[in-house]
């Protein structure tokens, strides 16, 4: 990865996330632009869905790691793609990691409380390996 492919990489990332408390657990959460949010709630609305979730990890070798997360929903052909800066964002991906939780919400959402889309990954071994290789990426 040259420098101007970092720096494009770093104008790319998505900056807008959090961790919130629910029943004592730190949830992530990709906080998304207002309209994108409810385009995917009205997508989806009372719909049975299911969200592959796929995390692709770009590295350098030189201790930046970028993860790109390929959200992509059974119905209403939706699909979100979100860079993350994993330097920025270790965190986010240990709650990942330990919950098996991902949250999307919009500015305006009560984070665990209202206007939250939670989703359960169902291959929790898959965020663990994916933890293990951000953390390797980060220490180089």
């Amino acid at each position: 990865m040259t420098g101007s492919d970092l720096e494009e990489l770093l104008t790319q990332r998505h900056k807008d996330i959090t961790l919130f408390d629910f029943e004592g657990k730190k949830i992530p959460c990709i906080i998304m632009e207002e309209r994108r949010f409810d385009d995917i709630m009205k997508a989806i609305a009372g719909k049975p869905i299911s969200v592959e979730t796929n995390l692709n990890i770009l590295q350098d070798g030189l201790g930046h790691v970028f993860v790109k997360m390929v959200l992509h929903f059974s119905q209403g052909e939706v699909e979100e793609n979100v860079l993350l800066y994993a330097n920025e964002s270790l965190e986010f991906f240990e709650a990942l990691t330990e919950t098996s939780m991902l949250a999307l919400s919009s500015p305006h959402s009560e984070y665990g409380r209202s206007n939250v889309f939670m989703i359960q990954l169902p291959k929790p071994e898959r965020t663990a390996d994916a933890l293990e290789i951000i953390k390797k990426g980060l220490k180089t």
